[in-house]
């Protein structure tokens, strides 16, 4: 009977997370409070709306991603660990139109301890995001298309059998959201509608004792997200200091596991991918310094629980506008 490779399985599940991830934090950096806020008030609450901020940005991004997944099926449960950077550029197109072009590059660590097994993934994603503003409604866009390499090792009683193959992620999202001001308070309702479709290719292990090979596999996911942002901000020494912190509801309507042929000579099995749970929960805060209209430092935490999952991400950044 041939061995499962429980990393394979993981790191199918940690593209399509990972893609989901950047989606949302592009939907996030078109349409979020804090951007909304400073687009149609650039210099914060002494000034006047009509003011006109700088047309063009860039920003930069260190993240780490610490998530968990239980045992499932025939899974045991895994431990990923992801770090990356994120640099982007955007611009102001029109009055009241945003786009934004970044690309995120990231490494992620996958532990199955109780299997014996491990595995690094190596992830590029590239990714678009636009915004139209309307009065207090802004409709935003994100695009999302990655490749990367899996690398996998499996403990045997004659050593270590080890694979390559590649991994690939192609994701959308639409978001709605309504700003609404109260001076220097805001609540942002959200929704949005995300899809996801995650690929790894087929692999022969070498090495070890008795490799197996597999075949490739896809994850495809639908879901929709509902929440809300809410935020303050308050003025000191000339600097704009803003707080947010958002909740979202997530259904995960439509999920597609493909199977994985596992094969060892003659012998072969079939595995279930594994995928979320339908109902679950996004949560996170910001904490966000403008040191002029032209700089802005910030912090990020988002969490994402799920009956089967859990995983913390702290991101720092900076923008700068011109």
């Amino acid at each position: 009977m041939p061995s499962i490779p429980m990393t394979d399985l993981s790191a199918g599940a940690t593209v399509a997370n990972l893609g989901s991830s950047f989606l949302e934090r592009l939907g996030d950096l078109a349409g979020g409070g804090i951007g909304r806020a400073s687009r149609s008030n650039p210099g914060g609450g002494g000034a006047s709306e009509s003011v006109d901020g700088q047309p063009f940005r860039t920003w930069g991004e260190l993240y780490g991603i610490s998530g968990r997944t239980g045992p499932q099926a025939n899974f045991a449960g895994d431990d990923r660990q992801t770090t990356g950077g994120v640099a982007g550029f955007g611009a102001r197109i029109a009055p009241g139109v945003n786009v934004g072009f970044s690309i995120d590059q990231s490494r992620t660590g996958i532990d199955v301890s109780p299997a014996m097994q491990s595995a690094t993934l190596d992830l590029t994603q590239l990714g678009f995001n636009a915004s139209i503003d309307k009065g207090p409604w802004t409709w935003a866009a994100a695009l999302v298309h990655g490749f990367g390499m899996i690398n996998s090792s499996r403990g045997t009683a004659l050593g270590t059998a080890s694979a390559n193959y590649n991994g690939q992620i192609d994701g959308a999202l639409t978001e709605l959201s309504y700003y609404w001001s109260m001076d220097q308070s805001r609540l942002v309702p959200k929704a949005a509608l995300e899809y996801v479709r995650a690929s790894t290719g087929s692999f022969q292990e070498v090495g070890g004792l008795d490799p197996v090979s597999a075949t490739g596999a896809t994850l495809e996911r639908s879901r929709v997200l509902l929440g809300a942002e809410v935020g303050h901000y308050w003025i000191v020494d000339q600097k704009i200091l803003d707080l947010s912190a958002y909740g979202k509801f997530v259904d995960n309507f439509e999920q597609n596991l493909s199977s994985v042929t596992v094969s060892l000579g003659p012998e072969s099995i079939l595995v279930q991918g594994i995928g979320e749970s339908r109902y679950g929960a996004d949560a996170g805060a910001a904490l966000s310094v403008s040191l002029s209209n032209a700089v802005r430092l910030y912090l990020n935490y988002d969490g994402k629980f799920r009956s089967a999952l859990q995983s913390h991400q702290a991101t720092m950044g900076v923008e700068v506008k011109w």
